[in-house]
C-alpha cells in the first residue's frame, strides 16, 4: 500500500484534513490510530468512527513483528511479516535510530550481502516502509531513520521518497535525520533535490577502484567512484549535510594501503564523512573482516590526511544480524 492510497481510504471513510492528520500522526508515533476516535476534542464523524476498526486492522497488517532478536549492544533486529506473508528486516539502533527495508530482496547483488543472494522479490509500498518506523516507535523512541536495510532505495524511488516526505512532516523526523542510502544511481541526484523533504545521503563506495567496485556490486549502475563523489559533493553543498560514504571493510580486498591513498585522492577536502564498517560475517560467504587494530590504524591514517573517518561497529554481531540473515534463516527453516 502507498501513503496516497491510505489517505484516500481515510477520506472516503469521512476523514477531514484534521482527522487525517491526527490519525497519521498517531500511527507514526506507534499508537493505535483509533486512539483519537473517541476523544471529545477530535469530534470524529460517525462514518469514520465506524470505519476505524477496519482501518486499524489494515494498518496493523502492513507489518507485524514475527520475531525480535536483541543484541548486547542495545540494538534489536526485527523480522517483520508483511500482509502477503513476505518478510523484511528492521533494525532498532541505539540510542534512537531505526534502519528500515525498502524491498523484499535486492537486485544489486552485492557479493558480501545475504539479501542480494535471493534477488529482488518485490517492492515495498510507501506505507509498508513507514509501518516499520511505527513498529519501532511502539518499542522505543525513534529520532533517526536510515533507509539502509534490505533492498536498494534507488530502485524503489517513488515509494521511498513518499515515505520520506511523510516522516519528515507528520512524522516529526528532522530532515537530516532521514538518511537515504544507495549504491549510486543518477536518478537519485536528480530527484532528491526536488523534494520538500531533502534527506541526508549515504553512498556505498566500498572501494576507489572502478573494476573492483563493479565486481563487488555487479548490478549497480556503472558510475566511476570519482563521478560518484562529484555527484555526492554537489548534493552535500546544496543541502548543507555532509555525505556519508559507506565502506564495508573486507580483509585482503579493500583494506590495503593503495585504497588509503585512493581515498585521500577522492575525499580530502570534500564535505564528507567516511564510515568504515567492519564486515559482519555471513555464513556461506568467503569474506572476512580485518583485525580491528588494522581498521583503527586505517581510520587514524586518514584522519591525519584530512579525511574525517569513523570506525563503526556493526549492530547485532552477536546475533548473526547481517542484513538478510534473519529472513534467510526463516526461509530455510
Amino acid at each position: 500500500m502507498r501513503i496516497q492510497t491510505l489517505r484516500e481510504l481515510l477520506r472516503n471513510s469521512g476523514a477531514r484534513p484534521r482527522h487525517e492528520a491526527l490519525l497519521l500522526r498517531a500511527w507514526l508515533r506507534g499508537l493505535a490510530p483509533d486512539t483519537w476516535a473517541h476523544k471529545p476534542e477530535s469530534a470524529f464523524p460517525r462514518q469514520l468512527i465506524a470505519a476505524m476498526p477496519a482501518i486499524s486492522a489494515g494498518l496493523h497488517a502492513l507489518g507485524r513483528v514475527h520475531s525480535g532478536h536483541a543484541g548486547a549492544d542495545g540494538s534489536e533486529r526485527l523480522l517483520v511479516q508483511l500482509a502477503d506473508g513476505q518478510t523484511v528486516e528492521t533494525v532498532l539502533l541505539p540510542p534512537a535510530g531505526v534502519c528500515v527495508s525498502t524491498q523484499v530482496g535486492c537486485a544489486v547483488g552485492c557479493q558480501f550481502c545475504m539479501t542480494g543472494r535471493e534477488g529482488l522479490l518485490r517492492q515495498l509500498g510507501s506505507a509498508e516502509i513507514v509501518a516499520q518506523v511505527a513498529l519501532a516507535r511502539a518499542r522505543r523512541s525513534v529520532r533517526r531513520v536510515v533507509f539502509m536495510g534490505m533492498g536498494e532505495p534507488a530502485h524503489n524511488l517513488d515509494n521511498v521518497l513518499e515515505a520520506i516526505e511523510l516522516l519528515g512532516t507528520d512524522g516529526g523526523i528532522g530532515h537530516k535525520e532521514l538518511v537515504f542510502s544507495t549504491v549510486g544511481d543518477r536518478r537519485v541526484f536528480e530527484r532528491l533535490p526536488q523534494g520538500a523533504v531533502k534527506p541526508a545521503l549515504a553512498l556505498s563506495l566500498h572501494t576507489t577502484k572502478a573494476l573492483l567496485r563493479a565486481e563487488l556490486l555487479p548490478r549497480a549502475p556503472r558510475i566511476d567512484p570519482q563521478e560518484l563523489v562529484e555527484l555526492g559533493e554537489a548534493y552535500a553543498r546544496r543541502t548543507t549535510y555532509p555525505i556519508q560514504y559507506q565502506w564495508t571493510l573486507l580483509k585482503d580486498v579493500n583494506d590495503g594501503d593503495d585504497e588509503l591513498e585512493g581515498i585521500v585522492a577522492l575525499l580530502a577536502g570534500k564535505y564528507a564523512v567516511l564510515n568504515f564498517i567492519p564486515y559482519n560475517t555471513v555464513e556461506g560467504l568467503d569474506f572476512q573482516r580485518p583485525a580491528m587494530e588494522r581498521a583503527a590504524e586505517m581510520a587514524r591514517w586518514l584522519h591525519r590526511r584530512g579525511v574525517l573517518t569513523k570506525l563503526r561497529r556493526s549492530a547485532g554481531q552477536d546475533i548473526a544480524g547481517a542484513c538478510g540473515q534473519l529472513r534467510a534463516r526463516r526461509v530455510a527453516g
